[in-house]
């Protein structure tokens, strides 16, 4: 092994295995309950700690593929359930505009107040940047009459989101390729003989494969005091593929995580031939040829190369690397899956240009961030499933509150797993999670079922540090069996959960003594909800799906806005419904809190919707019933929800010989905005505005240049 001063940022590798009579090299870790983090005394033991855990990982996949491995672990043959894993104890300038802009107007949707989340979208009342495919473009949108799109900046790579802070810097977040060494485990390639290969063939798309051939994030820093003119002031280049960006005042946090990139050379199967495949003993002597090539492959590696450096490029172009040294890494006791996870920290008033990093092998998982602290939560790995087994969850968690840099907390093991974000919350320095605990229960009456059935329970649990580590200090009785948490939202001492199997269950909870969680009240509507918004102190608006409550199919379904009423916690109340669009209806607000935009200076809500209409088959455009909008209705917490409008933006869906639209660039209105009487929408195709009064009557309209080939 060789090791050296390096620069890098982290590896994520998903691995299987199995088990059987004949007993795997690997097994199963039991879950670890006293959980840190510990640093690497030297650069050896972090380069031992990567190739110990790839060999073992290597093996896993390997063994599995061994004749009759698969067949020897079924029928829950040999199982003893009391091994099973045991239970946890105790997841602005208008630039150049109007000097004045509107009275109120909405921002991204984010979870936590002042703390700022990245998006491909930025506002501050008088101006609007949008990310569309390989430009940013810049918006005078105030007065609305003169929406203009007054400059644009190519970005190098596939720009994914940014951040807009006070002092007219834009943080934008891209994906590159800059040709690291080794093959990635995932991100578009698989592992074969030589060379990578694409797993995408993007040929007549109109586009490279978007950001699944990078393997690198950029942060690029932009002025954009005169909007004509966006100049790039700094630029930071980082091994890794992008997570979440949160920002407070002047410090950006940006979580990263990259795929695991083995040498050349190592190979994840046997290659076939009828004659090998025939043969149980050639094939198993094969596997077992493969995995000492590839260990040795494995063990020759440096350190360099499984983490290779990031650099800095200054205003005037001037290049310099970016070395970490390796007590920046940290390692979990727990078992995890091979990847280190960074956070990288920028201070955009300091004058070092290198980010602070703290990195830590562990995979990356759920992200959620208070204006103090970062919590990173990720899944215990199990090699393969076995009877007993229950899901947990590590949480380690970092104090950001000194600027460019996360400082490690401490760590704790909840049982379960988070849904997203919105199922962690700290209040008062108390987290609180929301999960689901899935349980794998023996099936002894099918042997095909040889995985076993699952059940699953959810609850809410409270933890604080204590000592250096993150405890469980109180946790709520088991609730749903058999449902899973849909959606999460915790308001100072009180938490609201929605599970789902027929009817949509919202839970609440009363969270003021951090040491007795428990639910209050329940009640049942049929759908479910993905999305919970509070609106004052005791009402949620809510955004999911209405489905038939005795189990009927698509004819049922259609999304819907509810407002419920939890002003008695014990006695929750679905006040007022709105159902939208027909059972093909679609809006990237069920699954992204920052489409979903409330405007509560107007009593206001908009959602981008996207819908197809009956057509008659065999028609010449399959697109003649497609069309894609901003819904907009008026929330009154005594009169209920209404119906204000639509702004489309169907005509700016424009087909053409060669496909301008892809999974990457779409037609569809993904984001608004909305100020004192106006009404925004926004797609990758452009922006357009219309008086909320009047919203089939566009104002302006600015339109985007097709992308071709960024």
């Amino acid at each position: 092994m060789h090791w050296t001063r390096f620069g890098g940022v982290g590896l994520t590798l998903l691995a299987v295995g199995c088990s059987g009579d004949k007993a795997p090299s690997v097994g199963n870790e039991p879950v670890q309950q006293s959980l840190r983090l510990e640093e690497f005394a030297a650069c050896s033991d972090l380069e031992q700690y990567i190739e110990d855990t790839a060999s073992k990982q290597m093996r896993a996949g390997l063994e599995q593929q061994k004749p009759g491995f698969w067949e020897r672990f079924g029928r829950n043959r040999g199982i003893d359930l009391d091994g099973a894993p045991p239970m946890a104890e105790g997841d602005a300038s208008s630039g150049g505009g109007s000097p004045q802009g509107p009275k109120d107007s909405t921002g991204t949707n984010n979870q936590v107040e002042g703390v700022h989340e990245s998006d491909f979208v930025q506002n501050d009342g008088t101006r609007i940047f949008v990310l569309s495919g390989n430009h940013l473009y810049a918006h005078r949108s105030w007065p609305a009459e003169q929406l203009t799109l007054a400059g644009s900046l190519e970005v190098e790579g596939w720009p994914r989101e940014m951040l807009l802070d006070e002092h007219q810097r834009l943080v934008i977040v891209s994906q590159v390729r800059q040709g690291l060494p080794g093959i990635p485990s995932s991100g578009g390639y698989y592992v074969g003989d030589g060379a990578p290969m694409p797993m995408y063939d993007c040929a007549g798309f109109g586009f490279r494969c978007g950001y699944y051939a990078a393997d690198s994030t950029k942060v690029t820093t932009v002025d954009v005091s005169d909007l004509a003119n966006p100049q790039v002031v700094d630029q930071v280049y980082l091994p890794g593929l992008f997570t979440q960006a949160r920002r407070v005042d002047s410090s950006v946090r940006l979580v990263l995580s990259d795929a695991f990139r083995w040498p050349e050379g190592v190979k994840t199967w046997v290659p076939y031939s009828e004659d090998l495949y025939k043969n149980e003993g050639k094939l198993e002597k094969a596997i077992d040829e493969q995995i000492a090539l590839n260990e040795k492959l494995i063990r020759a590696n440096t350190l360099d190369q499984w983490l290779p450096a990031g650099k800095h490029v200054d205003a005037a172009g001037v290049t310099t690397s970016l070395p970490v040294t390796c007590s920046d890494f940290y390692r979990s006791n727990a078992p995890s899956a091979l990847g280190f996870v960074t956070v990288a920290s920028l201070d955009l008033d300091a004058q070092s240009a290198a980010p602070g990093r703290t990195s830590l092998v562990a995979e990356p998982g759920t992200v959620y961030a208070s204006k103090d602290s970062l919590y990173l939560a990720h899944s215990h790995y199990w090699w393969w499933p076995e009877p007993g087994q229950k899901d947990f969850t590590y949480v380690h968690k970092f104090d950001t509150r000194q600027p460019g840099r996360a400082v490690y907390a401490g760590s704790g093991t909840v049982e379960g797993v988070p849904v997203n974000q919105f199922a962690l919350d700290e209040y008062e320095g108390v987290l609180r999670l929301a999960t689901t605990v899935t349980t794998r229960l023996p099936e002894v009456d099918h042997e095909d079922w040889w995985w076993g059935r699952t059940t699953t329970a959810s609850r809410v649990t409270t933890m604080g540090v204590k000592n250096g580590q993150l405890k469980e200090l109180g946790r709520s009785a088991d609730l749903a069996e058999g449902e899973r948490i849909y959606s999460a939202r915790f308001v100072g001492p009180r938490g609201y959960i929605v599970t789902f199997l027929q009817v949509d269950p919202l839970f609440t909870f009363d969270l003021s003594d951090p040491a007795n969680p428990h639910k209050v009240g329940e009640l049942k509507v049929p759908g479910f909800s993905t999305y919970l918004h509070p609106v004052g102190d005791h009402h949620l608006l809510t955004m999911g799906v209405h489905t038939d409550a005795n189990g009927g199919c698509c004819g049922e379904r259609s999304l819907k806005l509810s407002l419920f009423d939890v002003s008695d916690l014990a006695n929750p109340k679905e006040a007022f419904t709105q159902l939208v669009g027909t059972a093909y209806g679609w809006s990237e607000a069920l699954y992204e809190h920052k489409a979903f935009n409330y405007f509560p200076a107007k009593g206001l809500v908009a959602i981008p919707f996207t819908d197809y209409a009956p057509r008659t088959y065999g028609g010449d455009d399959y697109w003649n019933g497609f069309r894609t909008e901003l819904r907009v209705f008026r929330v009154d917490l005594e009169a209920g929800i209404s119906p204000v409008g639509a702004l489309s933006m169907t005509d700016m869906f424009q087909r053409v010989q060669t496909p301008d639209w892809t999974w990457y660039y779409t037609p569809d209105v993904r984001r608004s905005v909305m100020a004192d009487d106006y009404v925004y929408a926004i797609s990758d195709a452009g922006v357009r505005v219309s008086k909320v009064n009047s919203l089939q009557t566009p104002l302006v309209t600015t339109r985007f240049p097709k992308l071709v080939n960024p």
